[in-house]
């Protein structure tokens, strides 16, 4: 049976990943998901990877019930089951892109966690569900200009300013010659 993603995208420099049935919390899955939308796909590993080692919280704004507060950030947790797993689905993720021929610059533009079919434990566990969730995660390669922009760490602090600097000087050229025909019509008035 042909699975039917969620994220429906015709671009060729996009790669999907799915992982279906998987044993962890459709709760945890959730808040991992809309943390890492967005992110490049390496600094997301790098957070999984903090956060199996417990050096690292993943912030709990929806499902915060039992969700003790983390210095900067609120209400937090550590999913450890449900973060191995992510782990497993970004590498095939970068395995993807790289069989079809992408860089390994991924940005994360789709992840989402749905809760799956819930059988029953066997054996002395029965009358208790299982949990079961899918998950579905897209990313898109960054284009050379783009990578560019988004990386300002590199840029000298001076270099920051300077450009700042520049931005607020045309700002402030554009804005003068429109004040000025203003203030004549008002002295025109007054007189």
């Amino acid at each position: 049976m042909k699975y039917k993603y969620a994220f429906k995208s015709d671009k060729e420099n996009v790669v999907k990943v799915v992982g279906r049935d998987l044993g962890i919390s459709t709760r945890n899955s959730i808040e991992i998901c809309s943390h890492i939308k967005g992110m490049e796909v390496k600094k997301a590993r790098n957070l999984l990877e903090k956060v199996i080692k417990q050096e690292a919280a993943i912030p709990f704004k929806r499902f915060t019930e039992g969700a003790g507060h983390k210095k900067g950030m609120g209400s937090a947790k550590y999913p450890l089951r449900a973060s191995q797993q992510f782990l497993f689905l970004l590498k095939a993720l970068e395995a993807n892109a790289q069989n079809k021929g992408l860089s390994s610059e991924l940005k994360i533009i789709h992840a989402c966690a749905q809760k799956a079919a819930e059988p029953l434990h066997y054996g002395r566990k029965r009358r208790i569900k299982m949990k079961r969730t899918h998950v579905e995660i897209a990313a898109e390669e960054i284009e050379a200009s783009k990578r560019k922009l988004a990386a300002p760490e590199k840029l000298n602090f001076s270099e920051a300013k300077k450009d700042k600097e520049a931005k607020k000087n045309k700002k402030d050229q554009k804005e003068k010659p429109a004040e000025k025909p203003a203030e004549k019509t008002e002295k025109s008035r007054a007189e």
